[in-house]
């Protein structure tokens, strides 16, 4: 039987065990002759209210003392009974029957969050208990308040995607940025390169010119002087084939035209191609003269720590303010909403130089921080921050420690020079132009420092100064 049905559904053969009297399920059923089946209670009652004493049914004459108990039909009606109670009220599960007492589980104790029954009062007597109704209305705001926070994360987390999405593209856009910047590089160095192998190859070609030009003329010489000696020659062997007296009268005259005061050619010195001049050490002497064309900088900006605020030149010297925020990511390294910017490069250990063009900026700061610094949240510089650094602001130079020492200065600086020496621990500002102390600030640095930059939002660039390059040779 399909306990599964609707309530309202009448169960198979349901039609079979009605009485049709009282149209419901046999009650003590009675079988007739006849061979229809009534209650007994409602045979009984037809018979009394008729007056000819007939079957309900089929009309046939009957008497209350025919009717004989039917027992295969009310054991029938007895089982069918049982299982429509059991499809109206089943029994609970065995889940949902407390493990401990085996009854139904009718309540729900707020504190240890579990439905119990009504044994469990005893072990939950100082918990508040609800009934499994009012329950669930709790259970579904607590659980709907999860529910919102998940709603609100799941944003979060597709807002976050497409964040990494935009990063993927900026990734791409940088790597398009530096291939430009490096193929525009190598083509300048290439130019040069070309310029630098042309004049040397002109240079080889002048000399080349020189040197064959010199012993050309030398050749030139010696065939002047082959003919002279070959007519020379041809005298004497005209003179020798005169008769013998003759020969004799004009010997001492042909022998002192027999003479050759000359003295024989032979290249001279320098008279071949310096090569250790055009092809000795010649890649060193390449770049040796590369340094004219190319620059040194101690420090470069890291683009990834600029603030929305800034642009960068193409060569990650010189950071300006922007007109509006940039559209680049909100990655960690970056400071937002701090005007910042940091280094490329950190220390741990050393002595480091380096010189920044501040220019006519009004407000500006310089020196160097931690690598832990804030940068997703404004701050105050200073010391205690993880900042060492001197800055001008409303005309004031301030060095940024907790107390704001000011700095009287008698020239305004364009340049600072900032040296750190870490294995002193300690971090020092010069004016680069007047070569004029100004502070020096004295800490035991304990993790990687960075140059840290604050342009301030002036449209006159920040500049990097580039670094001097020296060439040392020596001897194995």
């Amino acid at each position: 039987m399909d306990v599964d049905m609707s309530e309202d559904e009448p169960l198979p053969f349901q039609q079979d065990l009605t009485c049709p009297v009282c149209a419901d399920i046999f009650n003590d059923p009675v079988l007739m002759p006849c061979s229809h089946s009534f209650c007994r209670e409602c045979l009984q009652k037809s018979l009394a209210q008729s007056v000819s004493k007939t079957c309900p049914v089929c009309r046939e004459p009957v008497e209350e003392e025919q009717a004989i108990t039917n027992r295969s039909l009310r054991d029938t009606c007895e089982s069918f009974q049982k299982q429509r109670n059991l499809r109206i009220n089943p029994k609970p599960p065995l889940e949902n029957l407390c493990h401990l007492h085996l009854k139904p589980l009718e309540l729900f104790c707020e504190k240890d969050e579990e439905p119990v029954c009504v044994d469990c009062v005893t072990l939950h007597n100082t918990h508040r208990l609800w009934s499994i109704k009012d329950g669930v209305p709790f259970c579904k705001e607590q659980l709907n308040f999860k529910l919102q926070i998940f709603e609100k994360k799941l944003e979060k987390y597709k807002k976050i995607k497409r964040q990494f999405s935009d990063s993927v593209d900026y990734v791409k856009y940088q790597a398009g940025q530096a291939e430009k910047q490096i193929k525009a590089e190598f083509e300048r160095l290439h130019q040069v390169l070309y310029s630098d192998e042309s004049l040397r190859l002109k240079a080889l070609a002048i000399e080349e010119e020189e040197k064959i030009a010199a012993i050309e003329e030398n050749i030139s010489q010696i065939d002047k002087d082959i003919a002279s000696m070959k007519k020379l020659v041809d005298s004497l062997k005209k003179e020798m084939g005169n008769e013998d007296l003759p020969l004799l009268k004009n010997f001492h005259d042909l022998k002192t035209k027999a003479q050759w005061t000359q003295s024989d050619p032979g290249l001279s010195f320098g008279s071949l191609l310096n090569m250790g001049h055009h092809v000795g050490s010649l890649s060193f002497k390449v770049w040796k003269d590369m340094q004219a064309h190319v620059k040194y900088y101690p420090v470069t900006f890291n683009p990834n720590t600029a603030s929305p605020w800034v642009c960068l030149s193409p060569d990650l010297i010189s950071v300006k303010e922007s007109k509006e925020r940039l559209n680049c990511p909100d990655n960690a390294e970056r400071f937002d909403p701090c005007v910042f910017i940091l280094g490329a490069e950190g220390y741990t250990a050393g002595r480091h130089k380096w010189d920044i063009d501040v220019g006519d900026n009004d407000k500006w700061i310089v020196g160097v921080c931690k690598e832990s610094v804030a940068r997703k949240k404004k701050f105050t510089v200073s010391t205690n921050r993880g900042v060492w650094a001197i800055g001008l602001s409303k005309g004031v130079y301030t060095v940024l420690t907790p107390d704001r020492t000011e700095l009287k200065l008698q020239k305004r600086p364009q340049k600072i020079r900032i040296r750190l020496n870490l294995d002193a621990g300690e971090v020092a500002f010069w004016d680069a132009g007047a070569a004029v102390h100004l502070v020096s600030l004295k800490h035991k640095f304990d993790e990687k420092m960075f140059p840290i930059f604050g342009p301030g939002l002036h449209s006159t660039p920040m500049v990097l100064c580039p670094g001097k390059i020296a060439v040392h040779t020596s001897c194995v």
